[in-house]
């Protein structure tokens, strides 16, 4: 068996197979829209598996695999050759090409099993899927998978361009394959649901060509990007690598939206998130500003306008995550959307107006007033339950988030002895973000809304949640931000990344803000490849627990961005070096997340299940070049830093977009 593994994407179709391109997994398979369309997909020649030889991903939606009879060994090379050119597209095109180089002709048995099951998207990560009655039609060269629950339809056409042998389970096709000759059929994959048959986008531009479904082809958004030059080599080839990435992610959310936005990651959360395409949104603000903007009109076209607990949901949160599989859709799972997210109505404000900063587009300020709006007087009432002045999360959902923040794990906020604790939690960063979400409406408020009395009352509640926040999170004894107060309002001890994200928001003040650094920079935190989760002195720290002591880029890229707001770029550029490094040890692609180990040798140890590639990672090789840049837009005007830091030799990028001029930045 193959150990390589292949995944090729399409918006929220996405194919994951071996090397070879079969399925051999148990969550393997063709996924459309939440749902698992073919869960089997087994080619073989006479009765065995090919031998894999290599493949190739012209794009992140095809791919070429060469492979041969499973005869080979040393001293035996055979002659025929098959090669599987494969292209995702809503459905999938598969052209299947057998050669034969000898003199002789060869009798050969060609069959492919199939099998759907139409699992959630859900059971399948959680490895509980459940069984159904599903339908299988035969027809001349066609086999029709189907399944129904009430209105959830679904239905998966595999159709043959050349006869054989067809049957529920598969094709096979005994082929005679001439002397110096070549056999070749075509196999089309079209995915239906409740709105019928998704029509399969290929026949344009031959095999590796085909467009995607969106307002910009990945030619377009790469020539768009500005133009980096520098000496320092993962820097180069990591943002390369980052903009293929997020152009990969691209898809749309929603029936019928024309928004496009950076799906969170493949291959399990291949659908919105709120949290994470804000925030990769604002990374690629200096490079990719119209991801802000579609970002922030598909938001709020979900935003709440109800309470509903099941989902977690109040009037004018901004939802967490978005589904359309059958669990879902018959209302056994809340993520229709399920809004368990205490952060992403907090960075939607944010990103708002670092969005006009960068592009002085005042119409979506404008539009968004309402939503805008709507989310700060979720601020303001909702989301500080117990009206304390903090935000608090509990769930009120049999099927909800323990904890929504980001770190977002059932365990993950705990006591420096290991224990959890308990809701509801108000954790250290979403009260910065709290504050610089005032702030940030403020000036929305009085230079575009003008109502000075909502940006006053504003200031005024940013003011009073810093000088609160700085006396009632300090632990003094430690020296350090508490993670949380829990639900006794008791300080959660240990120490994480999370205080790294309180630079960012600007709520430290000066009297913490050096032991805050330290801290971050310590090797008890610092892992030489990035600011670990959990620092390695605390109970709780395990390397590769999720949440407790792993690395994750984007965590390191905002805490990089924090450093160099409070003056200390030096050690920013210390951190985005380091994390650019990484990138280089991982093929130039960040993963979600890595161990937290010790930096020895010349890579990161891997964390065994990462999302890859995942949207705010390839977002945070972004972010960490506006850090090492020292880019800016204050007043208007783009600002940025007058030497290099982090490493020797000059830097440059041009075509930098900045309110509907473009600009060349070099230090």
């Amino acid at each position: 068996m193959s150990q390589a593994r292949l995944a090729l994407l399409d918006g929220s179709t996405f194919f994951t197979t071996n090397g070879l391109g079969d399925t051999d997994t148990a969550d393997d398979g063709l996924y459309f829209a939440d749902t698992r369309h073919l869960s089997s997909w087994r080619l073989t020649l006479d009765g065995a598996e090919l031998h894999l030889l290599s493949y190739d991903t012209p794009q992140y939606y095809s791919a070429r695999i060469h492979a041969t009879l499973p005869s080979v060994s040393v001293g035996v090379n055979p002659t025929v050759s098959v090669r599987r050119d494969r292209i995702v597209a809503t459905g999938v095109h598969e052209d299947l090409v057998l050669e034969n180089y000898s003199d002789e002709e060869r009798d050969l048995v060609v069959e492919l099993a199939l099998d759907a099951d139409f699992a959630d998207i859900f059971e399948v990560k959680d490895d509980k899927i459940g069984s159904r009655q599903v339908a299988v039609a035969v027809d001349t060269d066609t086999i029709t998978f189907g399944y129904r629950n009430g209105d959830f339809t679904r239905a998966t056409k595999v159709v043959f361009s050349e006869p054989g042998t067809l049957q529920p389970t598969g094709m096979r096709w005994a082929i005679r394959l001439p002397a110096r000759g070549t056999w070749t059929t075509c196999i089309d994959v079209i995915c239906s649901d409740h709105d019928g048959e998704h029509k399969l986008r290929v026949g344009h531009g031959g095999f590796g060509r085909l467009q995607p479904d969106m307002p910009q082809t990945m030619q377009q958004w790469l020539d768009e990007a500005p133009v980096l030059h520098t000496t320092f080599d993962p820097a180069r080839h990591a943002y390369h690598h980052a903009l293929q990435d997020l152009a990969a992610l691209r898809f749309h959310p929603i029936q019928g939206c024309v928004h496009s936005v950076p799906a969170a990651g493949a291959p399990w959360f291949m659908a919105l998130f709120g949290r994470d395409s804000l925030i990769t949104a604002y990374q690629a603000l200096p490079f990719h500003p119209q991801l802000a903007r579609t970002t922030l009109d598909a938001l709020a076209m979900v935003q709440a306008t109800q309470v509903d607990d099941f989902r977690d949901a109040d009037p004018g949160k901004i939802p967490h995550e978005l589904r359309h599989g059958e669990l879902t859709a018959t209302g056994r799972t809340p993520h229709s959307p399920y809004y368990g997210s205490h952060d992403a109505t907090l960075l939607f404000l944010i990103l708002l107006d670092e969005y006009e900063r960068w592009t002085a587009d005042t119409e979506v300020v404008h539009r968004l007033e309402p939503a805008a709006r709507a989310a700060v007087a979720w601020m303001q009432g909702p989301a500080d339950p117990d009206g304390d002045g903090y935000l608090e999360y509990r769930t009120r959902s049999p099927q909800g988030l323990a904890n929504q923040c980001w770190k977002d794990s059932w365990n993950s906020i705990m006591f420096a002895d290991g224990r959890v604790a308990d809701p509801p939690i108000a954790t250290c960063e979403i009260q910065g973000y709290a504050y610089d979400a005032r702030l940030r409406t403020a000036r929305l408020a009085r230079e575009f809304w003008h109502d000075t009395d909502f940006a006053d009352r504003l200031e005024q509640e940013a003011a009073a949640l810093r000088q609160r926040f700085n006396t009632d999170f300090w632990i003094a004894e430690r020296g350090h931000f508490a993670l949380a107060l829990d639900g006794g309002k008791r300080q959660v001890d240990a120490a994480t990344s999370n205080i790294g994200h309180l630079l960012w928001s600007g709520i430290v003040d000066d009297e913490h803000a050096e032991a805050t650094v330290a801290l971050l920079l310590d090797p008890k935190m610092h892992s030489g490849w990035g600011v670990r989760t959990m620092s390695s002195a605390d109970h709780g720290y395990n390397p590769i627990e999720y949440h407790n002591g792993t690395v994750w880029p984007h965590d390191t890229a905002i805490i990089a961005e924090g450093l160099r707001r409070y003056g200390h770029r030096e050690q920013a550029a210390e951190l985005a070096v380091k994390l650019l490094e990484a990138a280089a040890a991982f093929g130039y692609r960040l993963p979600e997340v890595f161990a937290g180990f010790k930096r020895q040798g010349n890579k990161p140890v891997e964390y065994p299940t990462p999302s890859s590639p995942q949207a705010w990672s390839a977002g945070s090789v972004l972010l960490v070049l506006r850090t090492l840049f020292g880019l800016d837009v204050e007043g208007g005007t783009l600002r940025w830093a007058a030497r290099p830091a982090g490493f020797d030799g000059p830097m440059r990028l041009e075509n930098v977009p900045v309110r509907g001029r473009r600009h060349t930045v070099e230090i």
